[in-house]
C-alpha cells in the first residue's frame, strides 16, 4: 500500500522519532523496571490488607487476585499509553520558538506531535515489555487472563482512545506556555488529578456510588480504570457501550479543546530571529 503525499511526511516524522528514541533504550529499560517497585509495594500493601481477613473476602467487589490483575493491568495501561517529555517539549517548542517553522511549512503541529508521541511509547512498549512480561509470569498464579476474544478487542480499543486522550489533555496543557512563561505548576496539578482520579491509586469502583458517577463524567478514568475494568469484565452490556460512547466523546472533546486552545494562542505568539 503506497501511503499519500499528504501521509508520507508523517510516517517520515515517526520513523525518525522511532530513531532517536532508540538512543534512548537502555534508560527506558532501567525507567521500566524501577517503575515496578512502587507496583510491588502497592501489591505488598494489597496483600497485607487481605491477611487480615478470612480467606476469600472481597474488598469492593475485588478478590485478591482481582486486585492484583487490576493493578498489572494498570501498569501495563500506563506503559503503553503515558505522557513521558511530549508535554515539556511543546512548552519548549513555544518559548524558544520552534514552532515557526511550522507555521511555514504545510505541516500540522499537533499531527506531528501524535506521531513522536506514538513513536515514543512503541520503543518503550518494546522495552518495557520484557521485565513487565516477567513480571506478570511471576504472578501468572494471579493474574486473570481475558474471557474471550472479544474483550481483549475491546481492551486493545478502549487504549488507543485512552492514549489519544492522554496526549490530547497533555497537549493543551502545553499549550498554556502560550500565556504563561512557565507551565510546570499546571502540568504537575494535572498530574495530580490525573492519578487520583483516573485509578492508579484504587479501582474507582471501591469509592462511594455517587463519588464514581461522579468521576465517570470527568475524562481521568477513561485513561486508566475504564481499560482495566473492560479486560476483566467488570463493565459489561449497557454500561460497556456508554462507557465506550463516553470515552470516545472525551476523545473528540480533548481533540476539539487542543485545535481551539492552539488557535487561540498562535494570535497571541511571536518570535524574531532567524
Amino acid at each position: 500500500m503506497i501511503a499519500r503525499p499528504g501521509m508520507s511526511k508523517y510516517l517520515h516524522v515517526f520513523a525518525i522519532g522511532i530513531q532517536n528514541t532508540l538512543v534512548y533504550r537502555v534508560n527506558f529499560l532501567f525507567r521500566a523496571m524501577f517503575g515496578l517497585v512502587p507496583l510491588m509495594g502497592t501489591l505488598y500493601v494489597w496483600r497485607t490488607i487481605y491477611a487480615g481477613k478470612a480467606p476469600g473476602s472481597l474488598i469492593g467487589d475485588y478478590t485478591l487476585q482481582g486486585m492484583i490483575s487490576y493493578y498489572l493491568l494498570v501498569t501495563i495501561v500506563d506503559a503503553l499509553t503515558a505522557v513521558a517529555e511530549d508535554d515539556w517539549q511543546i512548552a519548549a517548542d513555544i518559548k524558544e520558538g520552534a514552532i515557526s517553522q511550522f507555521l511555514l511549512k504545510p505541516m500540522d503541529y499537533l499531527t506531528y506531535r501524535l506521531c513522536l508521541y506514538f513513536s515514543g511509547r512503541t520503543v518503550y512498549t518494546a522495552v518495557a515489555i520484557l521485565p513487565v512480561a516477567l513480571f506478570t509470569l511471576y504472578l501468572r498464579d494471579s493474574f486473570v487472563s481475558p474471557s474471550s476474544v472479544g474483550t481483549a478487542m475491546l481492551f486493545t480499543a478502549s487504549v488507543v482512545q485512552a492514549a489519544l486522550l492522554q496526549f490530547f489533555l497533555a497537549y493543551t496543557m502545553a499549550l498554556l506556555a502560550f500565556w504563561v512563561l512557565d507551565v510546570s505548576t499546571f502540568i504537575f496539578i494535572q498530574f495530580a488529578f490525573e492519578y487520583i482520579c483516573s485509578g492508579h491509586l484504587f479501582p474507582l469502583d471501591i469509592l462511594p456510588p455517587a463519588v464514581a458517577r461522579a468521576l465517570q463524567l470527568t475524562p481521568y478514568p477513561y485513561l486508566c480504570y475504564f481499560p482495566a475494568a473492560v479486560y476483566l469484565g467488570r463493565i459489561q452490556g449497557g454500561e460497556l457501550m456508554l462507557g465506550f460512547a463516553i470515552q470516545s466523546a472525551w476523545v473528540v472533546a480533548g481533540y476539539g479543546l487542543a485545535r481551539w486552545v492552539w488557535a487561540r494562542g498562535i494570535r497571541r505568539y511571536s518570535a524574531a530571529g532567524g
